[in-house]
């Protein structure tokens, strides 16, 4: 990140892998999840001779009374002994479930120095749990917030974890396939109210938002707290190109499991949790993680292109291009990251949808505190 960007922060808040990709085998074996419990407390499992040990480990300690402490190996080192045994093979693939990280490395992996406050930025992760999809009649029932320090220069979280997370009252009725899903009742929220003041001290000098689907959660986030309007926000399903990067989907479960996590999703805390950790890996084709992606957006513009006037046998080629119709203007738009990516669609629409012919496209551009708002952005008029 350039030095104009840490000045950003410190202005903002002047207190303040090589990893492999997530393992995806190209062996055409079929993929089994196993449980090791399941496999430990078989009759008579059938696993490698080399995995034997670990299943008798398992079953020992299974038998053993809770009370009894001289197991040579504890119940979870037993079931981990396993899990990494049946993970090196490659008829396995093993899950865990995902442990909520509280509180992240001071120091880069390279044993770097402290980072100082000018290179630290504050983000707040947020999801919602909702009475429907639509913020104009349907009401927030629960709020989730994870404020994180992030290191600029290495884009992973560091210090303490801040976590909130309130039950609200909506005051209509839960439908019930919003309560099979999620699994709040009315009896849950009956009378609870938001803590507004302590989600105020967690927005305090915050320099972005982030959310899977921003573009769902920031409306219903404005429309409870005020407070988010002032601030800028970043989609982790829109801003990151999930599929470039090599996974199967954008949606969070879908991620988890690609890095070899489950959890209980549809709760908002958890959704966090799992969001954090996925974008605190890096992205396989960047090598910088998601969460420094994500910083990096923030000093680029959004725009909303508008195919204005397109010819009505061109609506195939936009829908394939991902141009979505608007019934309320009567136009296809598409949603483009930065000025280079937006040249080269006004590019493609003179070439493949107008044809060289004379035209002028509407352009909305919309800066990070302005998208997924759903407010009008400055709109430009692009001559093709």
């Amino acid at each position: 990140m350039s030095h104009s960007q840490l000045d950003f922060f410190a202005q903002e808040d002047p207190a303040a892998q090589a990893l492999t990709q997530p393992k995806r085998r190209t062996s055409t074996v079929r993929r089994r999840v196993v449980d090791p419990l399941a496999v430990a407390a078989a009759a008579e499992p059938v696993v490698a001779p080399e995995a034997v040990p670990a299943v008798a480990a398992v079953a020992a300690v299974a038998a053993t009374p809770a009370t009894v402490s001289t197991t040579a190996l504890s119940r979870s080192e037993a079931l981990e002994t396993m899990a990494l045994q049946l993970e090196a093979d490659i008829d396995y693939r093993v899950l865990r479930r995902l442990k909520p990280c509280l509180e992240w490395p001071l120091a880069n992996p390279l044993n770097a120095p402290f980072s100082s406050p000018q290179s630290i930025c504050h983000v707040v992760i947020l999801d919602l749990e909702t009475t429907g999809l639509d913020h104009h009649k349907d009401r927030l029932m629960e709020m989730a917030l994870l404020r994180v320090n992030v290191d600029v220069a290495t884009g992973m979280p560091v210090g303490v974890v801040q976590v909130y997370d309130g039950l609200e009252d909506p005051g209509i009725p839960i439908p019930s396939e919003v309560q099979e899903l999620t699994g709040i009742i009315p009896n849950m929220v009956q009378g609870q109210r938001l803590d507004e003041k302590r989600i105020a001290e967690l927005l305090q000098g915050v320099h972005l938002v982030i959310a899977h689907n921003a573009g769902f959660d920031r409306p219903f986030a404005e429309a409870r707290i005020p407070r988010f309007r002032e601030l800028a926000w970043a989609c982790s399903v829109v801003e990151i190109p999930w599929k470039m990067q090599g996974y199967r989907s954008a949606a969070l479960e879908s991620l988890a499991l690609d890095w070899g996590w489950f959890y209980d999703a549809h709760r908002a805390e958890m959704d966090c949790h799992a969001l954090l950790a996925v974008l605190a890996k890096p992205l396989p084709q960047t090598d910088i993680t998601g969460l420094g992606h994500l910083l990096d957006q923030l000093h680029h513009p959004a725009y909303n292109v508008s195919a204005t006037n397109a010819p009505f046998d061109a609506k195939d080629k936009l829908k394939m291009r991902g141009y979505r119709w608007s019934a309320e203007k009567k136009v296809w738009h598409t949603f483009i990251l930065g000025a280079e990516n937006l040249h080269a669609e006004l590019d493609w629409l003179k070439a493949h949808i107008y044809l060289f012919r004379s035209a002028v496209v509407q352009v909305e551009r919309l800066d990070a505190r302005v998208r997924y708002s759903g407010r009008s952005g400055e709109l430009q008029y692009h001559p093709l």
